[in-house]
């Protein structure tokens, strides 16, 4: 995880429930809505698959965006995630 839960995370344009999706879907529905999104947009995304730490981390190092605070709270995994200026097609 990038922050502790005794961080405050920060605010947000947009908001994804994947709660109950499994992979691939949190990360399908995230990129839709990224690629709507301006430049420096904040994007949070909840999911409870488990995969979905990782999954997260590997697309946002794949693509430019930026996870800038992520926790996790009884099987919530919380993402908040900063759109790159310029994304990498994917």
């Amino acid at each position: 995880m990038v922050k502790t839960e005794s961080d405050n995370p920060p605010k947000f344009n947009q908001y994804l429930d994947a709660k109950g999706l499994n992979c691939p879907l949190p990360i399908l529905k995230s990129k839709v809505l990224l690629n709507k999104m301006s430049a420096g947009e904040i994007l949070l995304v909840e999911a409870t698959d488990p995969h979905s730490q990782v999954d997260f981390e590997a697309y946002c190092a794949r693509t430019g965006h930026e996870i800038i605070y992520s926790s996790l709270s009884g099987d919530i995994y919380s993402f908040t995630i900063k759109r790159a200026h310029d994304p990498k097609k994917i």
